[in-house]
């Protein structure tokens, strides 16, 4: 069983004391059960013992006990013989399950997700691709590599934009997440450093994570971009086996990469023995700008650096469509075929076939959801910075989201509000470690307007509720049901 201890669960609780007329008991309740809900606390997680975590906060003792017995009430914990208090979820719960990609449930809006919704294109798609399917029934289905002429096109694509590549440097997997984890899996020793940004995309971390990485950061703002100071002293200190990178329309920030700082980040890796992991999925949807960056692996054999790309079409076409792919030399491809066998054997035939279908209009996909996303975003900052004038709204030309900065250290706080009023929001520290980025929502301007004004709404309630510090329910009922 997984122990936390209190230092830990202090790190992730930032600062959590309620203004106001809120017990302290409650606020840490509420707190804690926030981070079981974003999974930051993993169900089955042994808690700090009451003793403890009262001296660490400077508590009593009795607001500890009150705290996790709330806990227990609301479903959010159980006491179980020789373990103490475990982190858990309520019998009942309905929303799915506890973290960024969680369900929500009914009469709820959903801002945690940046996701497009699917393309009509897919359904014809799907059509076409069975009409292909019998051409390969007489081969096993067993392929680790994937289907040859889906590696070219993509190949294809790579080449076009400025990197020769051939299909032996492709590899189609199960979506973006799967490559990322796969690579993690196949490169890293446990106990290897993995240097990872801050913020970044949380399943990507808890990635490196399993994969038995400590984790070394570099910082990423929405002003400034990637830190040179701290690239310059942290690859060379730490010699990290690998670096998870989002140089495209970072998500959360939605900063890009310079192509000064891909060349130097090519060296320094060069130097140090680093592999580059780059998440290559938000990379062609630019809106805002007429040129695109060349794809981050361009030069950077020629300098010495290993460049692994990681990408897949669940943002630009659908989720649903649940492939991806790996570009990297082909011994390295090699090597991840023969450790990708000990989890799954290969990605469905029929669901690359529809992929395949798909990347023949895939410009013109790209150029519609280009439009759409500079819809949503022109309508989202002009709403933001009418309903929340105090708040930072930064200027993005891409993505999927804004990396908004409240102004004030209540990130968690506001999660919690939108979900007594009905609304799901990415909070922060989600995409940090130990607690940081209490200061920071992630809000997505990729949903339509029927769906982004009401859960402004939502949103404006729950800001004005926290910004007054009024209790965020005024009844153990009402948060159980809503949370």
């Amino acid at each position: 069983m997984v122990s936390l201890s209190a230092r830990s669960l202090a790190l992730q609780l930032g600062d959590w004391r309620p203004g106001g007329t809120t017990p302290l008991y409650e606020a840490l309740a509420d707190r804690i059960r926030l981070l079981v809900l974003d999974g930051r606390i993993s169900l089955g997680t042994r808690l700090p013992a009451e003793r403890l975590l009262a001296e660490h906060e400077s508590l009593s003792r009795t607001t500890v006990a009150n705290a996790y017995a709330r806990l227990r009430d609301l479903g959010y914990a159980q006491s179980v013989r020789g373990s103490g208090t475990v982190a858990r979820l309520p019998r009942d719960f309905a929303d799915g399950v506890p973290s960024i990609g969680e369900s929500a449930g009914p009469g709820m809006l959903d801002l945690s997700k940046a996701t497009l919704p699917a393309i009509p294109i897919v359904a014809q798609a799907a059509r076409e691709a069975a009409e292909l399917l019998p051409a390969h029934l007489h081969e096993s289905g067993f392929d680790p590599v994937g289907l040859r002429v889906l590696r070219q096109a993509l190949a294809d694509r790579y080449t076009a934009r400025g990197l020769p590549t051939s299909a032996d440097e492709i590899m189609i997997t199960l979506g973006a997440q799967h490559a990322i984890a796969l690579v993690a899996r196949t490169i890293l020793a446990r106990g290897d450093r993995a240097l990872v940004e801050a913020p970044s995309y949380p399943h990507a971390v808890e990635a490196l994570q399993l994969a038995g990485a400590r984790l070394v950061t570099v910082p990423v703002t929405t002003d400034e971009g990637w830190n040179d100071d701290a690239l310059e002293q942290v690859i060379p200190r730490t010699a990290p086996a690998l670096a998870y990178l989002m140089p495209d329309f970072h998500n959360p920030t939605g900063r890009t990469m310079p192509a000064t700082q891909r060349v130097k980040l090519h060296r320094l890796a060069a130097t140090h023995g680093t592999v580059l992991l780059v998440d290559e999925t938000m990379a062609e949807l630019g809106f805002a700008r007429d040129d695109t960056a060349l794809p981050f692996a361009a030069g950077a054999a020629e300098r010495g650096a290993t460049v692994v790309s990681v990408g897949s079409v669940g943002k630009s076409i659908w989720g649903g469509v649940r492939l991806g792919w790996i570009r990297a030399d082909r011994d390295l491809i090699t090597r991840l075929s023969l450790a990708r066998l000990t989890g799954d054997l290969g990605s469905p035939v029929l669901e690359q076939l529809v992929l395949l279908r798909l990347l023949e209009s895939y410009d013109r996909v790209l150029d519609a959801r280009r439009e759409q996303l500079r819809t949503g975003h022109a309508l989202l900052a002009a709403e933001l910075q009418q309903r929340f004038p105090t708040w930072s709204v930064p200027e993005v030309d891409g993505g999927l989201s804004l990396w908004v900065n409240l102004g004030a250290p209540f990130s968690s706080q506001l999660a919690l509000a939108a979900r007594a009023e009905g609304l799901l929001v990415g909070a922060g520290p989600r995409f940090g470690l130990d607690g940081a980025f209490e200061r920071f929502i992630r809000l997505p301007f990729c949903h339509p307007a029927a769906v982004t004004i009401p859960a402004l709404d939502l949103l404006q309630r729950a800001w004005a509720r926290v910004s007054s510090r009024e209790p965020i329910a005024g009844a153990d009922e009402v948060l159980a049901a809503v949370v």
